[in-house]
């Protein structure tokens, strides 16, 4: 299968800001729900980049919900937005979250 013969939006997408590690980091998620009440969860990070991750929350997360997230290896924390939702695994639902600004630091590894 040649690149051309991928659907027009695969082929037009930008490629990755930056390097990936597969990872498993236990993070705090927090949000807003709609009625205001704010929600907590613990999951963890299956792959990490400057930019943000993949992460799996117990809760299913709404796309474009702004979220906190805590390394809870580092403590660090940052705000981010869901920018792509997965399936549903025995685990909990896969999240792809972008930080509202790159954070080189919050992994505490080189990336």
């Amino acid at each position: 299968m040649s690149r051309l013969d991928l659907p027009r939006d695969i082929r037009t997408r930008p490629k990755r800001r930056g390097s990936r590690m597969n990872s498993r980091v236990p993070i705090s998620i927090e949000w807003n729900g709609r009625s205001g009440t704010l929600h907590f969860e613990t999951g963890f990070a299956r792959v990490v980049n400057s930019y943000g991750c993949l992460l799996v929350c117990p809760k299913e997360l709404d796309l474009q919900q702004m979220i906190r997230v805590t390394n809870l290896s580092t403590k660090q924390r940052s705000e981010a937005v869901v920018v792509w939702k997965g399936v549903q695994r025995p685990d909990g639902w896969d999240v792809g979250i972008e930080f509202v600004a790159a954070d080189l630091e919050f992994w505490g590894v080189d990336l």
